[in-house]
């Protein structure tokens, strides 16, 4: 494996999670960052690009393109909603 893909899949398995039913998931927020994309407005394109693909490929949507709302700090101990993704290795 050259040294380009080890850091990618090294990358990609520092941020990947797994839930509780042991399925693998990465959060669109971090992929973005990963991605090197400035704002989540312009990845959230892409997100719904791939999910358009893999409709028309003959996948469920749902099963690897699941929207969540998580809260993020915003400081002085104040939180706020976003919206994410929770995105399968095959999204």
């Amino acid at each position: 494996m050259n040294d380009i893909a080890s850091v990618n899949e090294s990358l990609f398995e520092s941020i990947k999670h797994v839930n509780e039913y042991g399925q693998e998931y990465w959060t669109a927020r971090e992929l973005l960052r990963a991605l090197e994309y400035n704002e989540y407005r312009f990845f959230k394109k892409v997100i719904e690009k791939a999910m358009t693909a893999c409709e028309a490929s003959g996948g469920n949507g749902s099963d690897h393109f699941v929207q969540v709302h998580d809260m993020v700090p915003i400081g002085s101990g104040a939180e706020r909603e976003v919206e994410d993704y929770r995105l399968s290795r095959y999204a």
